[in-house]
């Protein structure tokens, strides 16, 4: 990596792709971008028009089409590319096709010298996260994937209306798979500090079917957004801009994105979304969350979801 200006690789330069970019320069989080893809005239669009918005972002960012060769400077590489999940598809279905995509990407940054971080969004995320580390020899905490990023940002958002809060000022995550064997951790949810059991317990106004029937929303809200429009790219790509600044700026923040579980949770060689502190090293450490059994039940059904499917084509 770098030590000097700040540098992003985005491979693949889709809906998620794009929407990434845009984030990354609208909010000044790098110095340096620079977009890759077999398409070389997308690509080439997208930094004009990108571009072409300097004048209105406050803190500009060098934008550029590149080639795998840029990533040896790189301090992250965001890997996109893939095919796109449909309203006929969940996201494990495209996992053969987009792992020999992304090990073609790996295998050319790797071979440019590359030494930072890799980042990957390409579903089905946990999988192809795991695929990345894999095909890359670098360190576990150093290949990091959107995990249930976004998914968590559903579930605050969708509680904040509920009970009319900032979801904000509401802590929660959601765990394991992003996809359809994701968990809920409604124990550990809490508002200024106080458990959301605790209210539902003391209040005639909230349910827990309500809080139950949420979870659920959450778990189907890409199916409801592809059906609607075809593809979700606006929160996936603001989620990637913020992991993005966590790690830049060396933040120390929690952030629930799919990292390798050494023993965590009781689980070992696998990636999925849990908690995780975020720093300019990538995954400085997972935080384990007090999941009562029900929870933990559901995500040992959520592991062995990724495992039976990962099994075949990782040889794990």
């Amino acid at each position: 990596m770098t030590t000097g200006v700040n540098r992003v690789v985005i491979a693949g330069t889709g809906f998620v792709g794009s929407s990434y970019a845009y984030a990354l320069v609208n909010q000044g989080i790098t110095e340096e971008l620079v977009l890759v893809d077999v398409n070389q005239e997308k690509a080439e669009g997208e930094v004009m028009d990108l571009n072409h918005g300097r004048f209105f972002y406050e803190s500009p960012s060098k934008v550029w089409n590149g080639h795998y060769h840029d990533c040896k400077e790189a301090d992250i590489v965001c890997i996109t590319a893939g095919v796109s999940q449909t309203d006929e598809e969940t996201r494990l279905s495209a996992v053969e096709k987009n792992t020999e995509i992304v090990k073609s990407i790996v295998d050319d940054v790797m071979a440019h010298g590359f030494n930072g971080i890799f980042l990957v969004s390409t579903n089905p995320v946990d999988i192809i996260t795991q695929a990345t580390w894999k095909f890359s020899g670098l360190p576990k905490e150093r290949v990091i994937g959107s995990g249930t990023l976004l998914d968590t940002a559903r579930y605050l958002h969708m509680l904040g209306e509920y009970f009319t809060v900032d979801p904000k000022s509401i802590s929660g995550y959601i765990v394991g798979e992003h996809g359809d064997s994701q968990v809920a951790a409604l124990s550990n949810v809490a508002i200024g500090g106080k458990n959301v059991m605790d209210i539902v317990n003391t209040s005639d106004k909230y349910k827990l079917k309500d809080l139950e029937d949420i979870a659920v929303n959450v778990r189907n809200a890409a199916d409801i957004v592809i059906e609607k429009k075809g593809s979700t790219y606006y929160g996936i790509g603001a989620g990637l801009a913020r992991i993005t600044k966590a790690i830049l700026k060396n933040e120390n923040t929690v952030l629930p994105v799919s990292a390798l579980l050494d023993g965590e949770y009781g689980f070992h060689d696998i990636y999925t979304g849990v908690p995780a502190i975020i720093n300019r090293q990538g995954v400085k450490e997972i935080i384990e969350l007090d999941l009562n059994k029900e929870e933990q039940d559901k995500l040992t059904s959520s592991i062995e979801v990724l495992r039976s499917t990962m099994k075949p084509l990782l040889k794990l």
